[in-house]
């Protein structure tokens, strides 16, 4: 077991390492280019189009609209990355970690853009009539043949990412931070959690889209409002905290308190890494919910699924990890949740550290949903529809399991599949630019 261990602990320094932040943010810069900086200049369009979407139109087609196809994606997003990966990303990198976190978001925007067009404008149908895409489908017919084993690939990497990274890393968190906080029993959240997502998932995309087009609005902005009292409260250190986040992103961190200090290199690694962890851009999985969206046009679907890095990394994430930077516990040698609840609790004393702890449940719960339908889908792809009703069989007892399991090297396996996930992803939207810039064009030339 040890030696298994060292081996994908190897395989996850190369994962994570600087060639792939490099492939990441590199690709994402090229596709920027290509779009001449659409992604950053259509932003409120976007959230126009996000807006219109909340209904299906007449001449749309699709399982779910596009609103509730953003939501099922923000709901897979927004979850532990952005408590306790921020506070991680500072705590290893220091605030200039943010910065970087910021700039994989603002390329980010590009990627995610091209994986939603690429996953609406290759989408099918499967032999239950239900629309299917992502990026395995973009290489099946969009590269042919030849590259199918690419596409094979993805859906390996994501359909067993997916029970670590998706379902029992979330519960696991979930379960601990019930426990530490509120005293409740590991398995009493697992069964309940169970239970629940049973009841969710087993309803298909259509169920999945309700529930996260109800409760995602709501968990975003609930968590902005508790954010923004931390900012309140500690007011006059947001200049300094901008000061620092800028400072540190080229200069390196020095030790101070119980933070170790660390090197500019850090800080790039952790915020690119956290950031890709968290909102996903680079891996694909957008493309799997927005290709259930109701849409005529893979352009506005990219356009409103490109909202998810923006919200997720931008707002979400920037607010923790400014509460964390102003209230001045990130040089406490804390880490993780406990870190991003040592922030909120120094401006809410009492409830600061309960209010994070409802808002890690409630996070970590939706991503579950959310990435198992981004699971079955892969399933499906390589074993065909057959696989589903299993698939969330499976999903749902494996959640009261990573509610009571030691974890480290499930979360190391998952951490290594999800890094892997992108690469199949990323090399397919570099071979498949022309099209997204083809698509575009013609898009805007009619509007």
């Amino acid at each position: 077991m040890e030696s298994l261990e060292n081996l994908v602990n190897s395989i996850n320094g190369l994962v994570w390492g600087p060639p792939m932040l490099v492939l990441i943010l590199g690709t994402g810069l090229v596709l920027m280019l290509m779009l001449k900086f659409m992604p950053l200049t259509r932003i409120g369009t976007g959230f126009a189009l996000m807006w219109r979407g909340r209904a299906k139109g007449d001449s749309d087609t699709g399982e779910i609209s596009p609103f509730q196809a953003l939501m099922t994606c923000l709901a897979a997003t927004v979850g532990t990355g952005n408590i306790a990966g921020v506070a991680t990303a500072i705590f290893l990198g220091g605030p200039g970690a943010l910065f970087w976190m910021w700039c994989t978001a603002l390329v980010g925007m590009a990627t995610k853009y091209c994986e939603v067009v690429l996953a609406v404008h290759y989408r099918e149908k499967d032999d239950r009539g239900e629309h299917v895409g992502g990026p395995m489908y973009a290489i099946k017919n969009g590269l042919g043949k030849k590259w199918l084993w690419l596409g094979g690939a993805f859906a390996i990497f994501g359909g067993f990412a997916g029970f670590g990274i998706g379902n029992m890393v979330q519960v696991n968190s979930m379960a601990h931070a019930l426990e530490t906080t509120f005293s409740v029993p590991l398995w009493a959240t697992g069964l309940v959690t169970m239970v629940v997502v049973g009841l969710v998932i087993l309803g298909g995309i259509r169920r999945i889209g309700k529930v996260a087009a109800s409760l995602v609005p709501f968990m975003c902005v609930a968590y902005l409002i508790a954010a923004a009292v931390v900012l309140v409260v500690n007011a006059s250190a947001i200049p300094d905290a901008f000061a620092l986040i800028f400072t540190h992103a080229f200069s390196p961190a020095a030790a101070t308190g119980g933070f170790a200090g660390a090197a500019v290199i850090a800080a790039i690694r952790f915020g690119v890494a956290r950031g890709i962890f968290s909102n996903e851009a680079g891996l694909g999985t957008a493309g799997i919910a927005q290709a259930a969206g109701t849409t005529s046009s893979p352009v506005r679907s990219g356009m409103i699924g490109m909202l998810g890095t923006f919200i997720d990394t931008l707002i979400v994430c920037t607010m923790t990890g400014l509460a964390i930077i102003c209230s001045g516990v990130w040089t406490s040698g804390q880490s993780g949740a406990a870190l991003s609840a040592a922030a909120f609790e120094s401006a809410m004393p009492g409830v600061g550290g309960a209010i994070l702890t409802i808002a890690l449940v409630v996070f970590a719960f939706t991503t579950i949903l959310g990435w198992s339908y981004f699971g079955e889908k892969c399933w499906e792809y390589l074993v065909g529809t057959k696989s589903i009703l299993p698939f969330r069989i499976i999903w749902v007892l494996a959640v009261p399991f990573g509610a009571v399991a030691q974890l480290d090297f499930a979360w190391l396996l998952a951490d290594t599949l999800n890094g892997l996930m992108a690469i199949p992803n990323l090399l397919s939207l570099l071979l498949l630019s022309p099209v997204v810039v083809k698509l575009t064009r013609d898009y805007f030339a009619r509007t």
